[in-house]
């Protein structure tokens, strides 16, 4: 007999809608002693079942939903069908955009909470973030190895997140053999050197694949500072467009090394690129005291919340940067700037550039809202999946 799971009285609706978390302060009682991402059947108070789901005896969030159909069983079958119809959802975009990398997996967007997968040319790259995906690791990879042959598939699960689950950081090679960092993927007819293993995230910002060829749009002639710039990838769809000039700007020695290296494999004479290892906070305020001034600024810090603790100091970190970069535009200049926080709602992030343009004592249009990639969906039940929120904006 399945181990069920009882919710409090009137605790179901957020499962009747969908929305695939159970939270431990909703639960009732539990019949039976599940391990750790073992599948559980969720019931209302009244014994009405509702889901299955995995759980996590140390998260918060204790029920994690596979799936609200109760004739469906979590098995090796279920995830088949489950990573065929991500894959299906994306054949459009792949195309359209001529992607050898691309997000196959978007966790609960697609129906596998806990899980992303990303595939760079021959290269499967996993995150296990929950109890249930981590439960399910072998299937999984039998899974991938059996719908991508010939495809390395590589764990990246060394996010902080997997301690809320009780569970290890962890990377390494499951299956196939890894080919030579770095893999070279393509987008939009531009080649995107990869690192896998030592890269951020899952090796690469495949979210910000569109805004990078709306970018393009602002720049041709132009002079670009581009801020927080990982590998150079805004940069390097900037120099593809025509920028007069450009700065990429980054802590990373590393990052700014393969930067160059992007601007080289697309045989882009990068005689009017500079590469500045620093502080993005430090220079801007040092560009403002010089008096040095762009024609467009890209802005993509990291994330400044993880949590609703930390939610007001991000809102300080947002308006600040973005106030000083305002100070650095000549007039009618474009900024583009960004909020991967998924915790930041999207008006908010308005209001914080709207304010930062007051202080910065100048007047400021949006044009255009930006998102993340299409292969990033956001479920119709779990607006949590819309993280990045992005504004272009001309300030005058």
């Amino acid at each position: 007999m399945a181990i069920r799971i009882k919710l409090h009285p009137k605790r179901e609706k957020s499962l009747e809608r969908h929305h695939p978390w159970v939270f431990a302060s909703g639960i009732h009682n539990v019949k039976g002693k599940p391990v750790n991402g073992e599948t559980v059947d969720v019931v209302a108070h009244d014994g009405k079942w509702l889901a299955r789901g995995a759980w996590s005896e140390s998260s918060q969030i204790q029920v994690r939903v596979w799936s609200f159909d109760k004739e469906e069983v979590i098995d090796k079958d279920f995830f088949t069908r489950r990573i065929l119809r991500a894959q299906a959802g994306r054949e459009h975009v792949i195309n359209e955009q001529g992607l050898t990398g691309y997000r196959l997996v978007a966790a609960e967007s697609d129906g596998l909470p806990g899980i992303t997968i990303d595939k760079y040319e021959q290269v499967l790259v996993c995150q296990l973030l929950s109890a249930g995906a981590d439960y399910w690791r072998d299937t999984l990879v039998e899974v991938l190895a059996e719908l991508y042959p010939g495809c390395a598939i590589y764990e990246r699960s060394d996010v902080e997140s997997r301690k809320k689950e009780g569970l290890p950081l962890v990377t390494g090679l499951l299956h196939g053999e890894l080919p030579e960092m770095p893999v070279v993927i393509e987008e939009n007819g531009i080649k995107i050197a990869v690192d896998v293993i030592k890269g951020h995230k899952t090796g690469f910002y495949l979210d910000q694949r569109d805004n990078r060829a709306i970018a393009g749009r602002f720049v041709k002639g132009k002079s670009v500072l581009n801020c927080f710039c990982y590998t150079g990838t805004f940069g390097l769809y900037a120099a593809n467009a025509g920028a007069s000039s450009i700065e990429n700007v980054d802590v990373s020695s590393l990052a700014l090394a393969t930067a160059r290296h992007n601007m080289a494999i697309n045989g882009i004479d990068d005689s009017h690129v500079h590469y500045n290892e620093a502080d993005v906070f430090k220079l801007l305020r040092d560009y403002r005291d010089q008096g040095k001034t762009f024609d467009v600024i890209v802005l993509d810090p990291p994330k400044f919340a993880d949590n609703k603790a930390q939610l007001n100091g991000a809102c300080r970190g947002y308006k600040d940067i973005n106030m000083i970069a305002m100070q650095l535009l000549n007039p009618n200049g474009i900024l583009l700037t960004f909020s991967c926080s998924g915790l930041m709602p999207a008006d908010l992030f308005q209001k914080i550039v709207a304010d930062a343009a007051l202080d910065a004592k100048r007047d400021i249009q949006f044009i255009e809202r930006l998102s993340q990639a299409s292969d990033h969906p956001i479920g119709g039940a779990f607006p949590e999946g819309f993280y990045l929120k992005g504004l272009v904006a001309r300030v005058c």
